[in-house]
């Protein structure tokens, strides 16, 4: 059984916990262990019926896709060879490189140079120990590295942080990997720190609370967008007094014909799509100096977990969907959210985001953009207000429902031009809602 894919961009899950032990039975499709990716945590189903005879790896190890991580005897019970994962067995997951239907096979332990004309490959894990731990590019780049390809794995970088610590200034780093040195290996769940480091003093009367693992990831991915991309935030006050009135109108027929509550949120996908068709620049990505434009729109909504941490599913190929087809995604992705059940492929591949800070009872934010994503709209609460109205007779006051957008866009690429434009399209969108629209 091998750790499966999770999505185009995760290389790598760290494993929550094994509910099944070497000698337990299992069934196809029955759960044998929890994963978490910087993404989502997830249930990995048994991919054959039998016997678990071998676990390869811990809870908390962090291990790429595609490796072994326990073997399951199919052929009966009277075969069965049990054991635990050990240090002395466990194979250096780094190393492994598995096809299927092929008997896996560990690549040779050989420090490999990699050749200087090709670009390094560094794992998520080996960089963020390199960041922590004040480790340059150019230290990592002489760091000898026994992975597959000569690629540095998580035991090179602890080894060379070891030697570091205890070796003269002087020293390459070649010299200082060559010396045995114990190493202390570090959970995932916790962040790599220097024993040097003195412990921070709290004044008063204070509280300390440990983050988990999310949240955790959250304030990673929100400092890395800011270090990332140019932030520019603008706004717009929009009239969805006709969208307000409609729904209220069809809401319970829409909800007995279709088995589904409409909110605000699919109507706000729909403005957000058809602007996007006009202006395709806010649903793309930067690769260095080239422009990556995103032709399938896959809008990804920013959902309140009941623990407070926020996580962000993705509707994808939204502008083929119609309002009952966004509805009935809205609802069903929401839910998975809530309740755990998202899979790793739901909050993958998004090319714009939505967050309603409105639900919190905002009137309007200032949202981080979602990377590699380069915008990112917020909407604000609705509320009543005296306001201007014009018309052929003259002006008059009237109750109208107002609305403030937001818009923060990547200003490496979208000039405030572009940003404010593409954010009236979208209140334009939402002002001109048909109120006679027929469901």
């Amino acid at each position: 059984m091998i750790m499966p894919k999770l999505g185009e961009s995760i290389m790598e899950a760290t494993i929550l916990k094994w509910h099944k032990q070497p000698g337990d039975k299992v069934a196809q499709d029955e759960t044998i262990l929890d994963i978490a990716t910087d993404k989502v945590d997830s249930e990995v189903p048994s991919t054959a019926e039998g016997i678990i005879t071998e676990i390869l790896f811990k809870e908390n190890d962090v291990v790429p896709i595609g490796t072994i991580i326990a073997r399951i005897n199919t052929g009966g019970a009277d075969t069965v060879v049990t054991s635990q994962p050990a240090a002395t067995a466990k194979p250096e997951y780094e190393e492994a490189k598995v096809v299927e239907h092929i008997p896996y096979q560990p690549a040779p332990a050989t420090a490999a140079m990699p050749n200087g004309n090709t670009p390094r490959f560094y794992s998520p894990l080996v960089l963020n120990i390199a960041q922590s731990e004040g480790i340059s590019m150019t230290e990592l780049e002489n760091i000898p590295g026994t992975g597959q390809d000569g690629r540095v794995s998580k035991k090179d970088i602890l080894q060379f942080v070891a030697n570091k610590g205890q070796s003269p200034a002087g020293n390459s780093a070649a010299a200082a990997s060559s010396q045995p040195q114990q190493v202390t290996v570090i959970s995932a769940e916790q962040p790599v720190r220097n024993e040097a480091q003195m412990p921070t003093v709290y004044q008063g009367n204070v509280e300390i609370i440990e983050m988990d693992r999310m949240r955790k990831l959250i304030a990673k991915h929100m400092v890395d967008s800011k270090h990332t991309s140019a932030h520019v935030t603008s706004f717009a006050e929009c009239d969805v007094t006709s969208l307000v009135m409609w729904r209220e109108r069809i809401k319970k027929d829409f909800e007995k014909r279709e088995g589904e509550k409409i909110t605000f949120t699919p109507l706000f996908i729909e403005a957000i799509v058809k602007s996007i068709k006009k202006y395709p620049w806010l649903s793309s990505s930067i690769d260095g100096d080239k422009i990556i434009i995103k032709k399938d729109l896959n809008i990804g909504m920013a959902t309140a977990l009941p623990n407070g941490n926020l996580i962000v599913p993705v509707i994808k190929n939204a502008d083929q969907l119609n309002l009952v087809g966004l509805t009935k995604q809205v609802n069903g992705l929401a839910n998975a959210a809530r309740s755990g059940k998202l899979k790793p492929d739901d909050t993958t591949g998004g090319t714009f985001t939505l967050t309603n800070v409105g639900t919190f009872g905002s009137i309007m934010g200032t949202p981080i953009i979602n990377q590699p994503q380069v915008a990112i709209m917020a909407v604000g609460a609705i509320k009543k207000r005296p306001m201007v109205i014009e018309t052929p007779q003259g002006d008059t006051i009237g109750i109208r429902h107002m609305m403030y957008i937001s818009l923060s866009y990547d200003h490496r690429i979208i000039d405030g031009g572009l940003g404010s434009t593409f954010l009236n399209a979208v209140c334009k969108e939402l002002e001109n809602f048909d109120p006679n629209r027929a469901i």
